[in-house]
C-alpha cells in the first residue's frame, strides 16, 4: 500500500511552507514519528515527523520549493507493499484512486494539521508552484533499488552553509568541481568557481607604448562587479513586512521618550550575577527592564489590551488579565517576536530562565509558531546595536512596545553635582485607540522609576 504525507498546517492560518532540507531519500526506511524534512513557514522553521512506517517511494518536491498546505510532499510504501521490500526492475504501476484503500475522510474545507498546532480553515484552491511539475515528471520516478543513487547523482554533495554561500553568489553547485577526494564541495571550491567565471582582463598588445607617467587604475572589487543583488522576499521576512505595514496603517501609533539614570540597575545586575540563586541563569540589563515593565503593567493593567473590530461592526476593547511578554529577536531568517507566556506570574529567576531559553531557541532558528502567538506587549533591545532609541512599530494585535536603548556613561546631575552616570533612553510606542496619553505616560514613567531605583521592584511588586 502506498501512503501519502501532505504538507500540514504547522501554524494557525498559514497556507504554505518552503522545504528547507530533506532528511530522507527514496529507498530509506522511515518509522512513525521520524523527522523527514525541515520546512520554513512565515513564522519559523519546523521539523516535520511522518505519521507512519514504511519505505520512502518518492519525494514530490526538491529543497527550496514553496509548497501549499495540503499538497502531497512524500509518498511511502508501507509494510503491506511487496514492491517496497525488494528493488523493482521497472517503475511501479500507477495506483488508481478507486483502488486505494479508503481512509477516513477529512471534514470539508480542512487541511492536514501537525499535532500540537492550529487548524487552517480554508477551501481556496491555489495554482501549482513553479518547479513542482518538473520535479515530479515521469523520468524522475525510478525503482526503489536505484532511487537513492539516482537522486544522489543529480544533487551535488555540500553542507548547508556551503549551499547558502553558492546561492548568495549565484553559483550552480552542479558546475563546481570538488577539490576533496570525498566529493564534498567546500567554501573554497565555491569561491574558486566564482573566480574562474569572472571575465579575464584584456591583454595589452606587446607593441603598445607605455605611458611616461603610468597611473594605476582602481582595482575592480566584487562590489563594483556586482552592482545589484535581488533577494526573494519570503518566509519570515515577508510575513514581518506584511505585519509591520498592516500595524503601522491600522493602529494609530504614539511614541513617548524618557532618559533615565540606570546606574543603580547596573550595580544590581552585577550583584545578581554573583547571587547563588541566579547561578547558571542569563542575567543582564534586559532582564531588569523586562521586570520593570511587568511591574509597570501591574500598576497600570489597562495597558494590557487588544482592539477587536468585531464581526458585526461593533468594536470592542479586550482587556487581558495576563502578560505574554514578547522579545524582538533578530535572526538569520529575519525579525521574530517570540513571547514568554504568563510572564507576569514569574519570579525573577523564572523570568531569567525563560529569557535565556527564548534567546537560545531564536538564535538556533528553532522557535515554534506557537511561541510567537498571543503576545500582549513587546520589548525591543536596540541598545545592543549601540543605538540610543527609536520609534518601534507595534507587533500586530498588541497594545504597546518598549524600545530599550544603549546604556552609556554620561555627565548627569546626581545629588546636586554633575557626575558620570550610566544613562539610557526608553521609548514606548502604543496604540492610541487603547492607550491614551495619560496611561502611556504613567507606564513609561513607572518603568523609568524602577530602573532608576530598582528597590521599587520590592515595594511595587
Amino acid at each position: 500500500m502506498v501512503r501519502e504525507f501532505k504538507m500540514p498546517d504547522v501554524g494557525e492560518g498559514l497556507t504554505e511552507a518552503e522545504i528547507l532540507k530533506w532528511y530522507v531519500q527514496p529507498g530509506d526506511s522511515v518509522t512513525d514519528g521520524q523527522v523527514v524534512c525541515e520546512v520554513e513557514t512565515a513564522k519559523a522553521a519546523v521539523e516535520l515527523p511522518i505519521p507512519f512506517d514504511g519505505v520512502v517511494q518518492e519525494l514530490r518536491f526538491p529543497e527550496g520549493t514553496t509548497v501549499d498546505v495540503g499538497q502531497v510532499i512524500i509518498s511511502v510504501s508501507t509494510a503491506g507493499d511487496a514492491a517496497a521490500e525488494a528493488p523493482a526492475a521497472e517503475p511501479e504501476p500507477v495506483v488508481e484512486p478507486e483502488t486505494e484503500p479508503a481512509e477516513p475522510a477529512e471534514p470539508q474545507g480542512r487541511t492536514p494539521v501537525l499535532v500540537g498546532y492550529g487548524v487552517a480553515e480554508s477551501s481556496t484552491k491555489r495554482r501549482a508552484r513553479k518547479g513542482a511539475e518538473s520535479f515530479n515528471t515521469a523520468d524522475t520516478v525510478v525503482a526503489n533499488g536505484s532511487a537513492a543513487s539516482a537522486l544522489a547523482e543529480q544533487r551535488p554533495l555540500a553542507k548547508p552553509p556551503v549551499r547558502k554561500l553558492a546561492k548568495d553568489l549565484g553559483v550552480d553547485l552542479a558546475a563546481v568541481t570538488p577539490s576533496n577526494a570525498d566529493g564534498i564541495i567546500t567554501r573554497e571550491d565555491v569561491h574558486a568557481a566564482v573566480a574562474a567565471s569572472a571575465p579575464a582582463a584584456p591583454e595589452v598588445p606587446a607593441q603598445a607604448p607605455a605611458p611616461a607617467a603610468p597611473v594605476a587604475a582602481p582595482a575592480v572589487t566584487s562590489y563594483d562587479a556586482v552592482r545589484e543583488t535581488r533577494i526573494p522576499v519570503k518566509g519570515v521576512r515577508r510575513a514581518t513586512a506584511q505585519a509591520m505595514v498592516s500595524s503601522k496603517f491600522s493602529a494609530p501609533h504614539v511614541t513617548e521618550f524618557v532618559t533615565v539614570d540606570v546606574t543603580r540597575t547596573m550595580k544590581l545586575v552585577e550583584e545578581l550575577k554573583a547571587d547563588k540563586d541566579m547561578a547558571g541563569l542569563r542575567v543582564n540589563p534586559l532582564l531588569l527592564v523586562s521586570k520593570a515593565l511587568l511591574v509597570a503593567i501591574k500598576r497600570n493593567p489597562e495597558v494590557s489590551a487588544a482592539w477587536d473590530e468585531g464581526h458585526d461592526g461593533k468594536a470592542e476593547i479586550v482587556q487581558k488579565h495576563y502578560v505574554n511578554l514578547g522579545i524582538a529577536a533578530a535572526t538569520p531568517r529575519g525579525l521574530i517576536v517570540p513571547n514568554i507566556k504568563d510572564a507576569h506570574a514569574k519570579t525573577l529567576p523564572e523570568l531569567a530562565a525563560a529569557l535565556g531559553e527564548l534567546v537560545t531557541t531564536a538564535r538556533e532558528g528553532k522557535t515554534s509558531p506557537a511561541a510567537m502567538q498571543g503576545g500582549t506587549v513587546t520589548i525591543t533591545n536596540v541598545g545592543v546595536f549601540g543605538v540610543d532609541t527609536g520609534t518601534p512599530i507595534l507587533n500586530p494585535g498588541e497594545s504597546a512596545i518598549l524600545a530599550f536603548g544603549a546604556i552609556k556613561l554620561q555627565p548627569w546631575v546626581h545629588k546636586g553635582k554633575v557626575k558620570p552616570r550610566q544613562v539610557t533612553t526608553l521609548a514606548l510606542s502604543f496604540d492610541h485607540r487603547l492607550v491614551d496619553g495619560e496611561l502611556g505616560s504613567k507606564v513609561l514613567a513607572d518603568v523609568a522609576a524602577v530602573l532608576e531605583r530598582p528597590k521599587r521592584l520590592i515595594t511595587w511588586s
